[in-house]
């Protein structure tokens, strides 16, 4: 592919919660990629799902506890529907403001399954929420089914499930020749949806991939060129709430590796997108980590703003 390659992972302010909020911020992240594909860069863009996937879980089990005639859905069939309904809104709000600035480009949305290890550590120690407020009876059912949940206050419970790393993406092929034909691909949303091999089979699991890291697997396999990780922020800062609070602009891997074991960002938060943007670097040549906000992407990739590691 002659033309630069971005990997651009939307996060939650990008998509909103609700239905209405997720189609109005399509609109605004659907600039910020024609924005970049003005700047002559091939696209492909992996998103957030947390809570969509977690609306979708709580409302097909509330189906399910009022339908027993209907199973519950497990987590990689949430992902699996998360993926959909959000690809396609951001399908067309691409495919809009494409078609009022002149650009004809195609728009794909590929359900995109990502293998995880079974064996991985964060099987044991689960941190992701999930689901509605339980019960301390519905609780117990949770656990007795095998699932972990989490105490939030009295009587008042969540369910949680693990964060593993991911492995393999299935489709890769399918989403390099998309984007090598010159359409706009939207993959591994939400991480992807959780699979384990089971022989020649793939198998559902129970559990969130963290976005982030998959995004940053995502953009090593396809060679890209920059890794682009649209977040709250404009630039990530140092001693965050502090006196001494301090923005970074542009630091090399080191430095970035300096900071993450400073303990200086947050799990499940900013650390996944120094992980992801650090491993990205290192794995190849000439390439960058941008981490902004949505509003800034268009300055920030043009080296104007923004964090980036090099």
């Amino acid at each position: 592919m002659s033309e630069r390659i971005a990997v651009v992972a939307l996060g939650h302010r990008a998509l909103g919660t609700t239905l209405p909020e997720q189609q109005v911020a399509a609109k605004a992240a659907a600039k910020a990629i024609a924005d970049l594909v003005e700047e002559g860069t091939s696209v492909v863009i992996s998103h957030s799902n947390g809570p969509q996937v977690g609306m979708i879980h709580t409302a097909m089990n509330e189906f399910g506890k009022a339908h027993p005639d209907y199973t519950f859905a497990p987590m990689s069939v949430c992902s699996a529907m998360s993926q959909g309904y959000i690809g396609y809104d951001l399908q067309n709000a691409i495919r809009t403001e494409f078609i009022s600035r002149g650009i004809y480009k195609p728009v794909a949305t590929v359900l995109t399954q990502v293998v995880i290890d079974p064996y991985d550590d964060a099987f044991a120690e689960p941190e992701k929420i999930i689901g509605r407020v339980l019960t301390e009876e519905e609780a117990e059912a949770e656990e007795e089914k095998g699932n972990f949940v989490t105490k939030i206050s009295d009587n008042c419970y969540r369910r949680i499930v693990a964060a593993p790393r991911p492995q393999k993406i299935i489709e890769l092929e399918t989403i390099r020749i998309l984007a090598e034909a010159g359409q706009i691909v939207i993959a591994a949303g939400g991480g992807g949806i959780p699979v384990m091999e089971q022989g020649i089979r793939l198998h559902g699991a129970s559990a969130i991939i963290e976005k982030d890291l998959a995004s940053g697997l995502l953009a090593e396999q396809l060679n890209a060129d920059t890794l682009m990780i649209l977040t709250s922020v404009e630039k990530v800062s140092l001693n965050l709430g502090r006196n001494d609070e301090e923005f970074l602009d542009e630091i090399n891997t080191e430095e970035a590796k300096k900071h993450i074991a400073d303990n200086q960002f947050a799990p499940g938060s900013m650390l996944p997108k120094f992980e992801a943007g650090v491993s990205f670097v290192e794995k190849g040549e000439g390439r960058r980590t941008i981490i902004t906000d949505i509003t800034h992407a268009r300055d920030a990739y043009r080296g104007k703003t923004g964090t980036i590691i090099k």
